[in-house]
């Protein structure tokens, strides 16, 4: 693959590196900084994404559960309708009837309440879940501390047996709440190819090194349109995107975006605040050669 092109088209846009992998193959990598651990932000709610499929394969979660079943103790003194008709799988699809973000990475050090679960559930619920889509880290949140009540320890904990020690990847750092809880909507920290063997997973449907660990169709689910996002539409976690992909996507250019028609995952981390850019460069230079 010839990144000459595509290298011109991202000059000045703080890109740290790139990996592109067809057929299973490494065919195109390029670093313009040293490989270390890096925040990979909202990608990680991709990978919270897989940690409910894991709930759910092994009858820990049903995405039919109610919230307020779910988080009994959690409840504020009034549950109004809205909050009362929200599932688990609304946590998944930023469709949660809550029509202001929560949680964000400049709102978590300025919180009072340690409590971060009661305090989600206390936001209002305005809207029918399911309807509005609008982009919130309460949702991931919430279904990453059901994953980590249910099972019992943090979502590493829960993820190392299950995944990360297939794929070689060791102990990761990954952001918490005040209490402790693994903040699943944000704040794993990954390098350029723990984050693309990610992708690669989820290329190959769950499996890995011909063993399935997650069922395939949790991860067809997770890539599938489940909610209308006014772009391409948006799965369990994931963001669907041109050339029928879909991705793990994090601020500042955290990406690692399947193309299951071209069998091939391209990945990137960067310090960029013109991802569109990135976005734009590699459909226009690399998609094309795959």
């Amino acid at each position: 693959m010839d990144l000459k092109e595509f290298e011109s088209a991202i000059e000045g846009l703080g890109v740290l590196g790139i990996r592109v992998s067809q057929g299973g193959e490494l065919i195109a990598q390029r670093s313009w900084d040293e490989e270390c651990r890096r925040n990979i932000y909202s990608a990680s709610k991709s990978v919270t994404s897989c940690a409910v499929g894991f709930a759910v394969q092994e009858g820990l979660v049903k995405l039919s559960e109610k919230l307020v079943d779910a988080f009994p103790d959690d409840l504020p003194a009034h549950v109004g309708d809205c909050l009362a008709a929200a599932t688990v799988r609304d946590l998944l699809t930023m469709c949660l009837g809550q029509r202001e973000a929560a949680l964000m990475g400049g709102q978590r050090p300025l919180y009072a309440q340690r409590d971060w679960v009661k305090l989600s559930l206390a936001l209002p619920f305005e809207d029918a879940p399911g309807t509005k889509f609008v982009y919130n880290n309460v949702g991931p949140y919430l279904a990453g501390v059901l994953v980590q009540r249910r099972a019992g320890c943090t979502l590493v904990d829960y993820l190392t047996p299950r995944l990360f020690a297939h794929m070689g990847i060791q102990r990761p750092t990954w952001e918490t709440d005040p209490q402790g809880m693994t903040f699943g909507a944000g704040g794993l920290f990954w390098t350029l190819t723990e984050l693309h063997a990610f992708g690669q997973f989820c290329l190959q449907r769950g499996a890995w090194n011909g063993r399935q660990l997650l069922d395939g169709d949790w991860i067809d689910q997770c890539a599938s349109k489940q909610v209308d996002n006014g772009a391409d539409g948006y799965g369990y976690l994931f963001w669907r995107g041109a050339n029928n992909s879909y991705r793990a996507d994090g601020k500042y250019g955290q990406l690692s975006i399947v193309f299951p028609d071209r069998d091939a995952v391209i990945s990137a981390v960067a310090e960029c605040r013109q991802v569109e850019k990135l976005m734009d460069a590699i459909h226009a230079h690399l998609v094309p050669q795959l």
